[in-house]
């Protein structure tokens, strides 16, 4: 299952369809804004096998330089992104796919500090089960209590993030 209604929150087990869904945008995009860009992550909790997550595809694409997410912004509106500007999350593009929606990018600049903690969170919980699986938990539990409002459910996840960077020697950004 692919796509979250607007204002829904809540997960989906993991499956291997999220992961042929990454490659096959991840070429479409390569083929509309390839030139541009350094590279492209699947990020967030469908890139973490095992881990119930919302059926929504997050990616990272990685530019050399900031200035240059905007060049970026017309192939990607080019094969059905929506730009939602800079102001949404901090040091990235963001765009997002689809109603419901099935697709999210984040575009950074490479050596971002918010890039780099999203890839070490990532791979942090695809290596220790006991991580993966405690946020999991945590996951549910938010996913019931706020499962009309995405803002209060990412935020409420915020602390088992830190703690995790935290231990991966990532200092807190605000």
């Amino acid at each position: 299952m692919l796509g979250l209604p607007q204002g829904e929150v809540f997960l989906v087990p993991w499956t291997e369809e999220w992961e042929h869904a990454f490659l096959s945008e991840k070429a479409r995009i390569e083929g509309e804004i390839g030139s541009r860009i350094n590279n492209i992550h699947h990020i967030g909790s469908t890139a973490v096998r095992g881990l119930k997550a919302k059926p929504i595809i997050d990616m990272a694409i990685e530019v050399e330089d900031f200035q240059e997410g905007y060049e970026c912004v017309q192939g990607l509106e080019k094969i059905g992104y929506a730009y939602k500007g800079i102001n949404i999350l901090p040091d990235r593009h963001y765009f997002n796919k689809g109603e419901p929606r099935t697709h999210q990018v984040h575009l950074y600049q490479t050596g971002s500090p918010y890039l780099l903690r999203q890839l070490a969170f990532r791979d942090h919980l695809n290596q220790h089960i006991e991580a993966r699986n405690n946020y999991g938990q945590l996951k549910e539990v938010l996913a019931l209590e706020h499962h009309k409002d995405k803002l209060a459910y990412a935020d409420a996840k915020t602390e088992f993030i830190n703690v995790i960077l935290e231990y991966l020697n990532y200092r807190r950004l605000t």
